[in-house]
């Protein structure tokens, strides 16, 4: 039995589910600009919170605190203007004190340019750092939109204007500072960017994105460069918290020498540690580097240093001239200098690589091969050709009735041969993961229990499938049901876990275009099978108008069918060439990872 009606409604509910516009998690960047939360109504005019800072003046690169107060609040939404055009877009970035009650957004181009909510959880304060821009306007003020409740919320409340210092020459670079820090070794400040003019030629470096800018806010760069018994080490990226490198044996974090650039206590401080599985990195007491400096401007945290090829005098160091995987990550630290995990997979070397070896420039991947290879055969299960078997199923029977295939219906062997397809690639494609950890994962939230829930169900349905009664059996009408159910089951299931894997940090997609993505494949499922539904509705119509003869009913249905023939196989054929489009386009945000 066929529910083209309750298949469509489902399909357009997780649809319509999975595009809803709303913002309780604080991912507003479609309000950068206006700063207007999308809740409909009228912002009240008469503020009841209180934007302070702690400073009046400010230099590039100095940390401003910047204290949110007031009532019980659900959301918020903070950024810094030009004092003189508050229309114009966010300037400087922060950094957070507490990630539990706040997140980073980008505004424009600048990264970490505003800060809002992570919850609709009420609260009565927020504090963050705001980082001076380099090209900070002269005067700055800081602007507040906040959420009582949803129909109750002020946008734009005026904060505090601070102004550059005017002991700052306008003919200063505005990137330099000349404060030194006291510590073991001296710590100088880099007065400008750093380069890969020399990747591949004179030094060993490690971009991403592949032949990125290391000047740039989105380009993460390592690079080591020989001198005599000694290597010089450059490491930049966006970063709200911490940048580090580890050298490893395997592609396991566990027993390894790693190298952090922390940004803590309005300072940049570079320590070695050494990484213990999952614990947070062990610092050392006592730091092997010299030549440390540092910069951090716009969001982007940068520091070189240098260290000698061999440390035998401290334990846990590698020797350079030795072939390691190279891990570089990125995460965040709170207020008293607490380091936290990772929040998403650290870029891996695809190989052991020796850095004071042949000087090479390459990239990595933040997601390892075997997890790329399960996301890729799911896609390429549930996207193309089951998508493709249950249209066949449903609306080529009368058009290949006639048409046979190895002694079958044509209809039915494509059918049969789609779904196979489907139970092979998702059976290889769900020991993956498995393989890779080296059993289940405590991670990754519903996900792997989803998954295992669609394995299931797909083993299940060929195995029911080939105990099907014959067309007049008494029990085939129930056995249709359980068909169709299962069926359209497991299909709903497979695109909710593809949607909660999809952010998972082994695979992690780029965001929001994977979800919106999704989406776009849900939608054009849904719209053609609709218009096939339409088109079939109408042929059933035109045989019903005619003179209630069944010999004639019968030739007027056969010629019907023959008519729709033609626009039901140039739909098949628009449908398979969009699952295509939808496909390459997982693939290759797959492959960019």
């Amino acid at each position: 039995m066929e529910l083209p009606g309750l298949t469509c409604a489902v399909w357009m509910f997780i649809c319509f589910c999975a595009s809803v516009d709303g913002y309780p998690n604080g991912r507003v960047r479609s309000a950068c600009s206006s700063m207007i939360p999308c809740h409909g109504g009228s912002p009240h005019q008469s503020p009841e919170h209180t934007i302070t800072v702690n400073v009046t003046e400010f230099k590039p690169g100095d940390n401003i605190e910047v204290h949110l107060f007031g009532p019980d609040f659900e959301g918020f939404f903070i950024q810094a203007r030009d004092a003189e055009r508050l229309d114009s877009p966010a300037v400087g970035s922060f950094m957070l004190v507490d990630r539990r009650l706040s997140q980073l957004l980008t505004c424009g181009r600048t990264k970490n340019s505003a800060v809002s909510h992570t919850s609709k959880a009420k609260k009565k304060y927020i504090k963050v750092y705001w980082i001076a821009p380099g090209d900070a306007p002269k005067r700055v003020q800081f602007l507040a939109t906040v959420v009582k409740k949803y129909k109750t919320f002020w946008v734009k409340i005026p904060g505090p204007i601070v102004s550059q210092s005017k002991a700052l020459s306008p003919t200063t670079p505005l990137d330099v500072t000349s404060e030194a820090i006291s510590t073991s070794h001296s710590i100088s400040h880099l007065s400008k960017p750093f380069n890969a003019s020399g990747c591949g030629i004179s030094k060993f470096c490690i971009r991403n994105p592949s032949n990125c800018d290391p000047a740039s806010t989105s380009c993460f760069f390592l690079s080591f460069q020989h001198e005599k018994s000694s290597v010089f080490i450059e490491m930049s990226g966006p970063s709200e918290g911490y940048l580090a490198f580890a050298l490893s044996y395997d592609q396991w974090m566990d027993g390894d020498d790693a190298y952090l650039c922390i940004n803590g206590d309005h300072s940049v401080h570079v320590r070695t540690a050494y990484l213990k599985r999952r614990s947070p990195p062990l610092l050392d007491s006592e730091n092997a580097l010299e030549d440390v400096s540092w910069r951090l401007v716009d969001g982007v945290l940068q520091c070189s240093f240098r260290r000698n090829i061999r440390l035998p005098a401290y334990k846990g160091r590698y020797n350079l001239d030795a072939s390691y995987y190279i891990f570089l990550a990125d995460g965040e630290v709170s207020e008293g200098g607490l380091i936290h995990k990772h929040h998403r997979q650290p870029l891996i070397t695809n190989g052991m690589y020796n850095v004071t070896g042949l000087p090479q420039d390459i990239g990595g991947s933040r997601s390892p091969g075997l997890i790329k290879a399960h996301g890729a055969l799911m896609f390429v299960s549930w996207i193309t050709t089951v998508s493709i078997g249950v249209i066949v199923a449903r609306f080529f029977k009368p058009v290949w009735c006639h048409s046979f295939l190895f002694g079958k219906e044509m209809w039915f062997q494509v059918h049969r041969m789609l779904m196979l397809t489907t139970v092979m690639l998702t059976s290889i494609s769900f020991v993956l993961p498995f393989v890779y950890r080296g059993g289940w994962s405590q991670q990754a939230g519903f996900h792997p229990y989803l998954g295992c829930t669609v394995m299931a169900l797909t083993v299940f349905q060929p195995l029911m499938a080939g105990f099907r009664p014959s067309h007049h059996a008494p029990r085939r009408q129930l056995f249709n049901w359980f068909h169709w159910s299962t069926g359209t089951t497991v299909r709903i299931l497979a695109v909710v876990t593809m949607f909660l894997g999809m952010d998972l940090p082994a695979l992690d997609l780029p965001d929001p275009w994977d979800t919106y993505t999704m989406i776009g494949f849900v939608a054009w499922h849904v719209s053609i099978d609709v218009l096939l539904e339409i088109h079939s509705y109408c042929l059933v119509r035109k045989v019903e108008v005619i003179e209630d003869d069944r010999v004639q009913i019968l030739q007027s249905l056969t010629s019907a069918e023959a008519e729709g023939r033609l626009f039901k196989q140039v739909m098949l054929t628009i449908y398979i060439c969009g699952n295509i489009v939808f496909l390459m386009a997982f693939l290759a945000a797959i492959n960019q990872i």
